[in-house]
């Protein structure tokens, strides 16, 4: 049975039975086709398996904004840390020095335990000559080069937004497959099937929501906080008299919370600890505060327990963390709400810390997520006061839409727990986020793992 092969085919065959690899430039010129024609002819043979195409990648990386800015300024740790060598500094003085810098400067100098604070200052510890990523920086420069030509860390550069573009040169070898060697010109008709189907390839990808909770993560990281975990199920303790609710509130009933029925509390807090929670209760609430209450297990219904926990523990007196994680509700599943979602909250802990300091952090957290205007209204929550709620605007629905909430701690929330400095709280569901992202009305969308939507142009 003689092969149907399209003109452009049996040309490209012909030459590869001359000579068996050639790229696809080579092929122009043996075959005497265009650089279209080619193309299209090699996407034939490859669907009828006559050619093997074997592609050659070579990583190529260069400088983002922020890379060569790095370049040109130096690395934003190296100037944080250069002007701590000078002496020591207030975290006010080094953000007006280091200006847009200064986020990204203090969460690699933190983490890196580079630096340290005392009486309301930041001190030098010590860092090594050559910081991550600095030698690559240097390396790279102005130029588009081989990344495997780089002897410097890029993959320091790489996790960093904006520091490097890589992207890559392909070099295609075609070659005859053995049944494409066994094809002769001679006994092939000129025929084209034009209604043959074409192959469909979808390309793997994380979920968009996972792509979200990563980003949210990163940008926290970048403003030099530092992620802290706990478990999903917690002592109604910390979950809640710990944060001054009372016993018999409404959101602790099983209408709103899940219980764990015959998991008894592991011992949960100090006897301090404890007796200092029953006792602001007792005084402001005016009801017998029942320990057995606090000792039911239940599945978090926010993050907070979790960073409460932390600074009730470390009591470290300044403190830049948050808590990113699932949480849950008693909740009937509509449009807006689940019984399951995903929370961010964070604290930051410091003497001089005011409401003013709690305004910069979101407005700068939301720029960083493509959410630049933003508006704060009061408003109350049990454990922060003063509180307020954060709006920010959709351009798509023309409208301001309730996200984070935020506010400073109590001093009944604070003090039993032997925490002496202001504390600013704030947190929200990451879902939220998400659907103004991809312009999503139904939070349910989420989670109904529809293929037609995962694969649209909605999640590119």
């Amino acid at each position: 049975m003689s092969q149907v092969l399209h003109d452009i085919e049996k040309r490209i065959i012909a030459s590869l039975q001359q000579n068996p690899s050639q790229t696809p430039g080579s092929l122009e010129e043996s075959a005497e086709l265009s650089p279209d024609q080619i193309r299209r002819g090699i996407e034939w043979l490859k669907l009828k398996s006559l050619i093997d195409v074997e592609e050659m990648r070579t990583a190529m990386i260069s400088l983002g904004k922020n890379g060569l800015e790095a370049l040109g300024k130096g690395m934003p740790e190296r100037r944080l840390l250069d002007l701590l060598r000078a002496g020591p500094k207030t975290l006010q003085d080094l953000q007006a020095e280091l200006g847009p810098a200064f986020g990204s400067a203090m969460g690699h100098a933190r983490k890196n335990n580079w630096i340290t604070s005392s009486a309301g200052k930041m001190l030098f510890r010590e860092a090594p000559s050559m910081l991550p990523g600095e030698a690559a920086l240097k390396e790279i420069g102005n130029r588009r080069v081989r990344r495997d030509s780089v002897s410097g860390d890029v993959s320091a550069l790489l996790k960093r937004p904006d520091f490097v573009t890589e992207d890559y040169d392909s070099v295609y070898t075609v070659t005859l497959s053995e049944s494409g060697k066994s094809v002769k010109i001679s006994d092939v008709s000129g025929a084209i099937d034009v209604e043959a189907d074409a192959p469909l390839t979808y390309v793997a990808r994380t979920h968009p929501l996972k792509d979200v909770i990563n980003e949210v993560r990163e940008t926290f990281v970048a403003l030099g906080f530092s992620e802290i975990h706990g478990d999903v199920s917690q002592p109604s303790f910390w979950n809640f008299d710990a944060l001054f609710t009372p016993q018999d509130h409404p959101a602790r009933e099983l209408q709103d919370t899940f219980y764990l029925d015959g998991i008894p509390a592991p011992v949960h807090a100090t006897p301090a600890q404890t007796r200092k929670v029953a006792l602001a209760h007792r005084r402001n609430w005016r009801y017998e505060w029942d320990i057995k209450e606090s000792q039911r297990m239940v599945l978090r219904t926010h993050t907070t327990c979790v960073t409460i926990r932390h600074l009730a523990e470390s009591n470290s007196g300044e403190e830049r963390v948050f808590s990113l994680g699932r949480v849950f509700r008693n909740e009937k599943s509509s449009y807006k709400h689940l019984a399951e979602f995903h929370q961010i909250e964070g604290v930051v802990a410091g003497r001089d810390a005011t409401l003013r300091d709690l305004m910069g952090i979101q407005r700068e957290f939301y720029r960083r997520m493509g959410l630049p205007k933003i508006r704060f209204w009061p408003t109350f929550f049990p454990y922060t006061e003063p509180s307020l709620q954060t709006m920010v605007y959709n351009e798509k629905l023309g409208k301001w839409v309730e996200l984070f909430g935020m506010g400073i701690f109590r001093p009944e929330v604070t003090r039993p727990l032997g925490i002496s400095r202001p504390v600013l709280a704030w947190g929200g569901g990451i879902e939220r986020i998400a659907m103004l992202k991809y312009s999503i009305n139904d939070v349910r969308e989420f989670y109904n793992n529809s293929l037609g939507w995962l694969r649209g142009p909605r999640c590119q």
